[in-house]
């Protein structure tokens, strides 16, 4: 069985910004053996200096495997040359072994601005789903890669916005000066490899997202490429954080309850989930990851995600209890610390905080925190010092955005929401998706009377997005409520879902 290989090349010089940078792309595809796997595209350009180019995981393919993509810019400037032609293969590494895509030993090749290589068997591809679109986009641009042997007559997406209640249909046009239209670059259309690409553009209008279906129309008759029955996806790029606290394991019928956040999550299709009391057996400071509650969560999940996880203190007399993040990205940094000025695990006000930086597809580095902190009496306003501090260093110039995340045990209108208002650093982000007009009195205009827009809200658990930040909220909705997904803990879970700027 073949446990890797490669899909597609990209190799285009860009002259769209007045200097030449050379875009390479590169498609994979890839036997799911185990969740922990590292993916790398080794390459050289002319100058024959082997790099390693990590690729992440993009989406789910046919018959169980795994899309991944890697990709990479060069700006050609005094001291530095573009890359040209390139020569690569593929290494996957899982499970203490390493598989290898070479071309048989021969190693694949692609030339400089040559557009992008199909390998061979392979008619036609989808390109759209490798590339988001910008948030703000409404005519959504859709390519297709076809192989010009099938002598395309034409190429048409159809498509909906409705679940396939209604289809639409819109024709692609395969233009020659494609690539120059594009990106200023001089690939052909088709190029060297006999690749041509077809192109659409799908009006959206007000809907957040589309479905569709590739048909090729050819002497040899119709080709479909729907992804395997599932439909490809096109959307702006979104990133949706979930909230809990998990109640250290004082639920009734606890591993239901587990299965039930797990079901919701993967329905959802939540990008980031900040868990705060998550507990595992004490076993006498030793700790148990087998009975951790995040992880029992995680295992439970269609595709597990990536975890980062740490404890604190002593919960309840027999647990060690801690907070998590679970990412469907890649944590490309983790950090934990305590923020409170006790760091004895048997005080329950010894209060740590883990930081997962996380690689958001479209969107870029998101720092997020997940967060328990103590009462106000308890050394609240010193531990939210303490965190902002932390962030503030940790919010570089790679940062797209900073969430706080997670049970902050303030009202929303008390002293320690002011504090956190008074910052001039955070907002409530869950108020700004769900109450935009009382969002404005309070971060807003700040009117006098802004604590009475929050009479009467209730909230402990918050995402607090930094200003400045390269995140927008659109959305978002309180969960495991009656009618939404059930009672799981002592506290609602809040969804926000945010797009970038």
């Amino acid at each position: 069985m073949i446990k890797i290989r490669l899909v597609s090349a990209g190799n285009v010089i860009d002259r769209d910004s007045g200097r030449p940078v050379q875009h390479l792309s590169f498609l994979v595809r890839l036997a799911n053996v185990a969740f922990e796997k590292q993916v790398d595209v080794l390459w050289a350009g002319e100058d024959h200096v082997w790099r390693t180019l990590p690729a992440r995981y993009l989406r789910e393919a046919p018959e169980g495997d795994e899309y991944w993509v890697a990709s990479t810019e060069l700006a050609q400037d005094a001291e530095h040359s573009l890359a040209g032609n390139v020569e690569l293969c593929l290494r996957y590494r899982v499970q203490g072994q390493q598989y290898w895509d070479n071309n048989e030993g021969r190693n694949h090749a692609i030339e400089a601005d040559a557009g992008i290589r199909l390998p061979p068997g392979l008619a036609m591809l989808d390109l759209s789903s490798q590339r988001p679109p910008r948030a703000d986009a409404r005519l959504l641009p859709v390519a297709v890669a076809v192989d010009a042997r099938l002598e395309a007559e034409r190429v048409t997406i159809h498509w909906t916005t409705d679940d396939w209640q209604t289809t639409r249909y819109s024709s692609c046009r395969r233009r020659c000066d494609y690539w120059d239209a594009a990106c200023s670059s001089n690939a052909r259309n088709p190029n060297q490899y006999g690749v041509e690409v077809w192109d659409a553009q799908l009006n959206l209008e007000r809907a957040p997202s589309a479905l569709y279906r590739i048909v090729c129309e050819s002497p040899r008759g119709r080709l479909w490429d729907d992804d395997a029955g599932r439909s490809y996806r096109l959307a702006p790029p979104r990133l949706k954080v979930m909230v809990l606290n998990l109640h250290c394991y004082q639920e009734a019928d606890q591993q239901r309850k587990f299965r039930q956040i797990a079901a919701a999550i993967d329905e959802l299709e939540v990008d980031v989930v900040c868990f705060q009391e998550v507990a595992e057996n004490w076993n006498e400071g030793r700790g148990d990851w087998g009975s951790n509650s995040a992880r029992i969560i995680n295992e439970q999940l269609r595709r597990p995600y990536h975890l980062a996880s740490d404890w604190s203190h002593l919960g309840f007399d027999r647990y060690r209890e801690g907070v998590a993040v679970l990412s469907r990205h890649p944590i490309v940094r983790q950090e934990s610390r305590y923020v409170s000025r006790s760091q004895d695990p048997y005080s329950i006000h010894a209060r740590k905080v883990v930081l997962a930086q996380i690689d958001v597809p479209a969107i870029g580095i998101v720092n997020v925190f997940s967060t328990h902190l103590s009462w106000w009496n308890d050394g609240f306003a010193e531990q939210f010092g303490s965190l902002r501090q932390w962030a503030r260093e940790a919010h570089g110039t790679r940062v797209a955005g900073t969430l706080l995340c997670g049970d902050f045990n303030i009202e929303a209108g008390s002293r320690g929401y002011e504090l956190v208002l008074e910052s001039g650093e955070y907002e409530d982000g869950f108020l700004a998706a769900t109450r935009p007009d009382a969002f404005s009195a309070v971060f807003g205009n700040r009117t006098s009377g802004w604590r009475e827009q929050l009479r009467g809200d209730g909230r402990i658990d918050y995402v607090f997005v930094r200003k400045g930040s390269g995140l927008r909220v659109i959305g978002g909705h309180e969960l495991f409520t009656e009618h939404a997904y059930g009672r799981v803990s002592d506290h609602t879970g809040y969804l926000l879902t945010f797009t970038s700027h």
